[in-house]
């Protein structure tokens, strides 16, 4: 194993990779602790399994317990979270960030199995850690996400708590939690507002289409900074919602997946139409980069300051 204070792993080289519209997505499931990202997973593992669509579904949470979804690919099998504690001294989401570090060491040979098996599923999903700051914002967690986006179509769904999302503070700031993945990460990007069985998520979607209704649902009307704050942030995100795809589901009921899987399918041509070609040109920069510092280098060479002795030598072995 890595050591964890040595420097982040090496981003793997994508130049090589292809993707095409005949490849199945793979959807990266990411989402606050307790929104029900896992539930989630296995509530549409389990619709899929109905119709004999079997998708292959990766686990890269190393700190849970029991995977409640047939995983072909779990990272328990190849780190283990409490060694890993234990051994490098860390606490919980230091063990999580050098499970997942670990993980990348051998990320190319899961990439290749799910590569192996692409045409045998109609989705991948990837169920994240639950502490989503330990991957969203850590080195690994973008090597993750960048080696299966290059690979395959790869679109992101954010699971949101509604139950949880009541208060509008709680749910302006679990949108710009949402909004800073997005741009982060650059990828095509849908809600999934879970728990529809315990409270209609209908408020959630008319606060994000009307300012004024997310207005007249603040409580807290002693805290005037609050309010105004919240305002503002619903101004500064209209852009934000006005092209975000909403689903509501019922992880315990499976209510909404047939949506999802249309969710699914409308990210995946936006990851062709927006994604493929800034992507494709990122790649041509960073050829042009690496050519520009080839030729500098072979400049240097050229231009090196070179023993006289040997110069005369060679001039002399010339007029011979």
């Amino acid at each position: 194993m890595a050591d964890s204070s040595k420097p982040e792993p090496k981003r793997p080289a994508v130049l090589g990779n292809t993707v095409t519209r005949d490849q199945p997505p793979v959807v990266l499931v990411l989402g606050m602790a307790g929104s029900g990202k896992s539930s989630f997973v296995q509530a549409l593992t389990a619709h899929l399994h109905k119709s004999r669509n079997f998708p292959y579904v990766i686990n890269l949470d190393p700190a849970v317990r029991k995977v409640i979804f047939p995983a072909n690919i779990d990272i328990r099998d190849t780190v283990d979270y409490k060694k890993v504690m234990h051994d490098y001294q860390l606490g919980p989401n230091g063990a999580i960030m050098t499970c997942l570090n670990l993980c990348c060491t051998r990320l190319q040979e899961m990439i290749g199995l799910v590569k192996k098996r692409s045409t045998e599923f109609p989705v991948c999903l990837i169920d994240a850690p639950g502490q989503i700051e330990a991957f969203t914002w850590s080195a690994s967690g973008s090597i993750i996400t960048d080696s299966f986006a290059s690979t395959f179509p790869t679109v992101i769904a954010y699971v949101v708590d509604s139950a949880r999302s009541t208060n509008p503070t709680t749910f302006m700031s679990n949108m710009l939690y949402a909004c800073s993945i997005l741009y982060r990460m650059k990828l095509p990007f849908f809600l999934v507002l879970n728990k529809s069985d315990i409270v209609d998520p209908a408020f959630l979607e008319k606060w994000m289409k009307d300012y004024e209704e997310l207005g007249t649902s603040i409580e807290d009307a002693r805290d005037a900074y609050i309010n105004n704050l919240t305002h503002s942030l619903s101004l500064v995100l209209d852009e934000f919602y006005s092209t975000m795809t909403t689903v509501k589901v019922s992880s315990r009921t499976s209510e909404g997946m047939e949506d999802v899987m249309a969710a699914i399918e409308k990210c995946k041509e936006e990851y062709f139409e927006k994604y493929q070609p800034a992507f494709n040109e990122l790649l041509k920069e960073r050829l042009e980069k690496d050519v520009q510092q080839a030729s500098d280098m072979l400049d240097k060479v050229n231009v090196t300051e070179r023993n006289p002795q040997v110069v005369e030598e060679e001039e002399a072995m010339e007029d011979e």
